[in-house]
């Protein structure tokens, strides 16, 4: 089980001032984990001085903005693949089930396919199966990342870090992420 998904999606989660005081101890457990390249790892460490550097006012504008306005960039990862169609529904309640197989039940103000929320899940699973289920996602998480790198966005370093992750699996053939 890789504390790297945890650390990531507390990076991912909306600025708060606990987030600024946390976020150097998730650049740590990065760090000592080192799953990700060293370039990669540094790029983190730059989003986690903008984190802990910013304004907490303009940190959570800038975020809103980049992540709950921008419909390409939504963290609810089954919007970019089933849009408001119903299959995203039944996407989620089939990832509902999933997680709660895996002794993880969610609060009722959190859906399933929130990629912080994902990649907490990714936690508690070993390696192997956490980046074979993330490598389902990698074709929408390169593409945010991509719009997060055209925009200049530091955010953009954890979409990097999630493809390096992902590809730990890459060659192996599972299904299709719904």
């Amino acid at each position: 089980m890789a504390k790297t998904y945890r650390a990531l999606a507390l990076l991912l989660t909306y600025p708060t001032t606990d987030l600024q005081r946390l976020a150097p101890e998730a650049l740590a457990l990065i760090e000592a984990e080192a799953l990700v390249p060293k370039p990669l790892r540094k790029a983190l460490g730059r989003l986690v001085s903008a984190i802990t550097g910013g304004d907490i006012y303009d940190l959570q504008e800038a975020y809103t903005e980049l992540f709950d306005r921008t419909r390409s960039l939504s963290l609810n990862l089954y919007e970019h693949v089933h849009g408001e169609s119903r299959d995203r529904g039944e996407a989620m309640v089939a990832l509902a089930e999933l997680y709660r197989a895996n002794d993880l039940h969610l609060s009722a103000n959190e859906l399933p396919d929130f990629l912080p929320v994902f990649l907490e899940f990714l936690s508690t699973l070993p390696e192997a199966h956490a980046a074979s289920l993330l490598g389902e996602a990698t074709h929408v998480l390169d593409a945010m990342g991509e719009r997060l790198k055209t925009r200049g966005s530091a955010y953009r370093a954890i979409f990097g870090a999630l493809a390096r992750l992902a590809s730990q699996a890459a060659g192996k053939n599972w299904p299709a992420w719904t």
